[in-house]
């Protein structure tokens, strides 16, 4: 069966990563394993990714491979701090590919949000990201990245103080994408979060 990808001729490939590697300090326990629809939310996210993109990718600390059950994965390479951590570990992989990069932590993302942001991409954009109505602000780790930004990223890192991955992205032309409703942005990274998110997708 073909996947409803939409990816445009002429483009880089498109690969789904779904970064998983942080420690959830603030949690207390694994953000990806929570359960928003039924089944622990890196595998929901997984599937999202996996029915837009080329291929899917989880990204994965040594310690989580278990995580994997026979899906794609990409090991930290632990050279960069933060979310680029497994950004760039990916890009190393694959150095000729477009990412769509999702963060474990978003509750109410969807698929209509996932093709929004492909079917307003282009390889020039340089990137391309969701960003909600209220702020008008990119989303680095709901966006896509190309072969070049990630590979400017590299350069940057050693010589910046900074490994935020939106600080780099509002320093070069981006396409931003607004979804229908803001709150596919929402992220929990705490359990009031959680309980406050797990509310809002009871009620959709």
């Amino acid at each position: 069966m073909m996947k409803e990808t939409t990816t445009k001729s002429g483009q880089q490939p498109l690969y789904g990563l779904l970064l998983t590697g942080g420690k959830s300090t603030r949690m207390g326990s694994d953000k990806s394993l929570l359960e928003y629809h039924g089944m622990p939310h890196y595998a929901y996210l997984f599937q999202l990714l996996d029915a837009v993109c080329d291929r899917t990718f989880l990204s994965l600390r040594e310690d989580q491979l278990e995580l994997a059950e026979g899906r794609d994965y990409i090991l930290d390479r632990n050279q960069f701090r933060g979310p680029f951590n497994g950004m760039l570990s990916a890009h190393q992989e694959f150095p000729e590919v477009s990412w769509l990069v999702l963060a474990c932590d978003l509750p109410l993302m969807d698929k209509s949000s996932l093709q929004l942001m492909i079917e307003n991409h282009r390889q020039a954009n340089f990137a391309t990201a969701l960003a909600t109505h209220k702020t008008g602000l990119p989303e680095p780790l709901a966006a896509i990245w190309t072969s070049e930004a990630l590979q400017k990223a590299t350069e940057y890192l050693p010589q910046s103080d900074s490994s935020c991955p939106r600080k780099f992205l509002l320093q070069h032309s981006i396409k931003l994408v607004t979804p229908l409703h803001d709150d596919v942005l929402i992220n929990a990274n705490d359990k009031e979060e959680f309980q406050q998110s797990l509310k809002k997708v009871k009620s959709t």
